[in-house]
């Protein structure tokens, strides 16, 4: 067995090592090796006998970075390819890949792997060392895993200076390109933290970025969530505990203890390149400890969620409608919303954290879009996870377009049941926040049922994450697209209703995407426009209005409370007592400081329903582009309220195909049919941009003549549907 303990100093340089040496001299900005000054670190309280095993493409500086961490570390410092694979072979490595050809030398590259054992050491692997699965496997059981992760240009480039145009495994009709994007698989398969590597970060900085990701990586207890209303230092819950839970027991939301973490701009601008799906890893990684899930388990989680089901392969495209506006479409997933960039991902999330031993039942409350979106994706899961979860969304019998109302019924499967309820979506998100704090009734159903509740609204935390990701992908992409520049903001205007897609925004902003302004853009249910430009949150005297955009049919906005705990500092008892006050009185108000805070942040403005459709039409006739009745009521407050001193990026949150008839009224078409299968065949008679939706299509065709269950507006009657549903599904299935 291969074993090393100690640092050896660097050989001389042969001729045959010399690219090598230099390609790591110049990555490294010409750093010397004396001696730098060690950290706080040490090698016993960081690693303990374990390895920090560094990865990733040849040209990301693995050797480098991995002698300045030994240094800080005071430990022995490895490099694959000079101190064990050349000592092992006698020859030098391009003389072993000479000698035996690429398929062999990996193999050989690989044995050699099998036969090496440290401890308590840096370990810099080769390229191409993760291509050998069982090598890897024997070196990352005594190691934590550290991703360097360079964009593949600027490999390109610092390869291309080196006059290195050939690299282990790739072949004569292959381009280095190619190769690189290849290899990025066998990356993602091994690595336990990431470390984003922009072109000009310095090996000292990426070192120290190393150092920070593998202490993340080993505290795991330091990332722990609150209530938005707790008032207690021991009330701390874990990531895997808010996803189940949902909701806190003392109706209060769960947000992270100690806010989201920041990337640089040199990180983000790693991500220019990148495609949506490697973008949604990053973030998440950050937000997500791998103690939670692995960055692996995530990785196959992104891959499942923004898949072959999303019809745009950009999966959240931005597209130019007119002078600085631009379009975020968010509906390309399979029930044509925004709602399916969280709920492709929830599910598979939910079923990785929950514990075996227990079923579980998803309830949701719904305004339209969020009751297909979730019975869509928990009817993905695998037959295994189905049969132990099931979702029941319970939407306002009429209150959603027919269209909303027949994907909904259309969209239910074995585990995923759709439930009208006769009255407004208000009465249906304080029912669900009822059933989930009566204590005896949910301890009943655990104790009767073996099943325990769970939430899918955007009041679990699990939901808004996702959505955080494509407020960043926007941005970048116009970056990429030459628009602006890395640094210059951007205004982002969002239809809202129950605040969880603006407050994404705004945690895309906190994380380090240089938005200015987040515009909340209402209808005539215009309560959060009064909030923001007066501080009063007032429910006294209103009534929800049915509109045109019925997913923004709220009053009662449920993520408006993280943002006022954001803002509060944390101040649980603040949030407490305001929101106390509106269940009882029906109205709180903002003090002054807190108020100026939000309107740093948020202006407001709202739209009528003739306004509304007139934006549809005049769009239309002047670009051949649809807009969805959403989308339209963005694009009235965004005319109104921008300066057109940056680009603004409308959320377009929903295709127009849900809203057949508005959109057929804005159209000004005079036959409008009752069947919404007919309405969506007259809309795609007129070729629109972008065309019917297929998926709405295709799930009303399928599902004409499916029935559903309705309820009276009567908690006890939602309680005992519940249990008529759980009997229903659990019990039959075992």
């Amino acid at each position: 067995m291969f074993h090393i303990v100690q640092y050896r100093p660097l050989r001389l340089i042969t001729q045959n090592r010399l690219s090598k040496i230099c390609l790591k001299l110049m990555f490294s900005r010409l750093v010397t090796f004396e001696w730098i000054s060690k950290s706080w670190f040490s090698s016993h309280s960081l690693v303990g006998n374990k390895n920090i095993i560094l990865m990733g493409p040849p040209g990301a500086g693995k050797t480098t970075v991995g002698r300045i961490v030994g240094q800080k570390l005071d430990c022995p410092v490895i490099d694959i390819d000079d101190d064990v694979l050349e000592a092992t072979w006698n020859m030098s490595v391009s003389e072993k890949l000479q000698d035996v050809g690429t398929e062999q030398f990996l193999e050989e590259e690989g044995k050699a792997l099998l036969k090496f054992s440290a401890s308590g050491s840096v370990i810099s692997l080769t390229g191409s060392n993760p291509m050998h699965a069982a090598g890897m496997q024997h070196v990352k059981r005594n190691g934590i895993v550290v991703y360097l992760d360079v964009p593949t240009m600027v490999i390109m480039s610092r390869l291309e200076s080196m006059k290195v145009d050939r690299i282990v495994g790739q072949g004569p009709a292959t381009s280095l390109k190619d190769i690189l994007q290849f290899r990025k698989q066998f990356y993602k398969r091994w690595y336990d933290v990431r470390v984003l590597c922009g072109g000009n970060m310095a090996a000292e900085v990426v070192a120290e970025k190393v150092l920070d990701a593998v202490k993340r990586y080993q505290n795991s207890e330091a990332e722990t969530y609150v209530s938005t209303r707790s008032t207690q230092e021991d009330s701390h819950k874990y990531f895997s505990d808010v996803v189940i839970e949902g909701l806190a027991s003392d109706g209060g939301l769960f947000v992270p203890e100690r806010g989201l973490p920041e990337l640089t701009a040199e990180e983000w601008q790693t991500l220019i390149e990148a495609t949506y799906a490697e973008r949604a890893q990053v973030v998440l990684e950050r937000c997500i400890h791998p103690a939670d899930i692995p960055a692996s388990e995530l990785g196959e989680i992104i891959g499942t969620a923004y898949g072959e089901n999303f019809t745009c392969s950009k999966i959240a495209p931005v597209r130019h409608l007119t002078g600085n506006q631009f379009l975020l479409e968010l509906f390309h997933g399979p029930t044509a919303s925004f709602k399916d960039f969280a709920l492709q991902m929830m599910p598979h999330i939910f079923a990785y954290c929950i514990p075996r031993s227990c079923n579980y039942l998803v309830l949701v409350a719904t305004s339209g879009d969020t009751g297909s979106a979730v019975l869509d994706g928990f009817s993905r899961l695998h037959d295994t996870d189905k049969r132990r979860i099931a979702v029941m969304s319970f939407f306002p019998e009429d209150g959603v377009s027919p269209i909303q109302k027949s994907q909904m019924i259309g969209c239910q499967k074995e585990n995923a049941w759709s439930v009208g309820v006769k009255s407004d979506f208000d009465f249906c998100q304080t029912a669900v926040k009822k059933i989930f704090t009566n204590s005896d009734y949910t301890g009943y159903l655990t104790v009767e049922y073996g099943t325990a509740l769970a939430a899918a609204n955007s009041i679990n935390w699990a939901r808004l994450l996702p959505q955080i990701v494509y407020h960043a992908s926007a941005y970048l992409d116009l970056v990429h697209q030459g628009i602006t520049a890395f640094g210059d903001p951007v205004d982002i205007c969002i239809p809202t209703g129950n605040f969880g897609n603006i407050l994404a925004a705004l945690y895309a902003k906190m994380m380090g995407i240089p938005i200015r302004k987040c515009i909340c853009a209402s209808n005539e249910n215009n309560v959060l426009t009064d909030f923001i430009r007066t501080g009063i949150y007032d429910l006294r005297g209103r009534k929800l209005v049915p509109t045109f955009s019925p997913a923004v049919d709220i009053l009662k906005s449920s993520n408006l409370e993280r943002y006022l705990h954001l803002i509060a500092d944390g101040d649980g008892q603040l949030v407490t007592q305001l929101y106390n006050q509106l269940e009882n009185q029906g109205h709180f108000q903002l003090q002054k400081d807190l108020l100026e805070k939000l309107q740093q942040d948020l202006v407001a403005g709202w739209c009528s329903e003739e306004d509304c459709l007139a934006a549809i039409h005049s769009v239309y006739s002047t670009t051949g582009y649809i807009l969805d009745t959403h989308t339209a009521v963005a694009k009235v407050v965004a005319d109104r309220l921008q300066d057109r001193t940056c680009p603004i990026i409308i959320s377009s949150t929903a295709h127009y195909s849900k809203f057949a008839p508005a959109i057929l009224k804005a159209l000004r078409i005079t036959e409008i049919k009752q069947n919404p299968l007919s309405q969506l065949h007259l809309l795609s008679s007129y070729s629109p941009l972008p065309p019917v939706h297929w998926g709405l299509l295709e799930t009303l065709k399928k599902n004409e003549n499916e029935g559903h269950r309705v309820c009276a507006a009567d908690l006890s009657t939602l309680m005992s549907c519940i249990e008529t549903l759980i009997q229903n599904h659990f019990m039959k299935v075992f």
